[in-house]
């Protein structure tokens, strides 16, 4: 018997990246996946992935900027099933959507403020609120929230991003406390730099860049999709029923460093390499 056999679990933003691996990885231990993103084309691809290795895995159109969706996707999903027992709250678009999240309190746009902050941290809210009916009637669940290590470190320029970000890991702690008494687990997960597919396209044209982000890592690596699918496994199985409201960082070691040593490594790393592109993907990219 898999580890979630008869388990239905729902993976926003689960066409690619860090949801794309947790939903194959969820499918892999037994659990029926609903893939819920705005990225048709990619989703369709990674359920067949699933269901070619004998997993179960069905798309459903959702834009988490859109309350409605949200609704829809929980709806949709017990209609089906009869029952939600984990829900991982991933998406944001990071190729796409980083630009609009960029600037500071003086020059982002309201409306890009309002967008940010409903991707962000709204979309969590909202699926916390359709899901946790259905998840008491179920006796529990378990919900895995999409933090960063902005989260815990702040950056200039990127005020909607870090605001959002931080908002997700208060409302875990909160959500946790609400809905621990009913046998649901609300956890959060912090990533480091995470190399997804497009990323990787960016850093495939700067591979000297790469090499100085990775130096930026105690493990001296940066992170891939199924570093941080691991951890939502770990969250939503029975052997972490004992842990909510946590922040698990998956960061390779990058938010515990002296910053004062690690500015001289930095500095010495670029004396040794000169030729590094130390810039890494700009807002467009990102």
């Amino acid at each position: 018997m898999k580890q979630f056999d008869r388990k239905v679990a729902i993976v926003t933003g689960g066409a690619q990246g860090i949801g794309g691996a947790s939903a194959r990885k969820l499918a892999l231990n037994g659990a029926n996946v609903i893939i819920a993103d705005i990225d048709e084309e990619a989703s369709k691809k990674n359920v067949e992935n699933i269901q070619s290795s004998g997993g179960s895995a069905t798309f459903l159109k959702t834009d988490v900027s859109k309350s409605p969706d949200i609704k829809n996707m929980i709806d949709f999903t017990y209609e089906k099933f009869n029952r939600i027992d984990i829900l991982v709250q991933n998406a944001f678009p990071v190729i796409s959507g980083a630009s609009r999240v960029y600037g500071d309190a003086v020059s982002v746009k309201e409306e890009d403020w309002d967008y940010g902050i409903s991707v962000l941290a709204k979309a969590i809210y909202l699926g916390t609120k359709h899901v946790v009916p259905i998840m008491k009637k179920n006796d529990g669940g378990s919900i895995v929230n999409m933090a960063s290590v902005h989260s815990i470190l702040q950056e200039p320029g990127m005020l909607v991003y870090e605001a959002g970000k931080a908002a997700v890991v208060g409302m875990t702690r909160q959500m946790a406390i609400e809905y621990g008494p009913y046998g649901i687990r609300v956890n959060a997960i912090a990533p480091g730099h995470i190399v997804s597919e497009g990323l990787k396209k960016v850093w495939d044209k700067n591979p000297s860049g790469l090499k100085f982000f990775e130096n930026q890592y105690p493990v001296r690596r940066t992170g891939i999709p199924y570093d941080i699918a691991n951890g939502v496994n770990f969250l939503c199985s029975q052997e972490a029923s004992f842990i909510t409201g946590h922040t698990l960082a998956i960061d390779g070691g990058l938010t515990i460093q002296l910053q004062e040593q690690f500015g001289l490594r930095q500095g010495r790393y670029v004396l040794d390499n000169p030729d590094t592109n130390m810039f890494g993907p700009s807002a467009e990219e990102k």
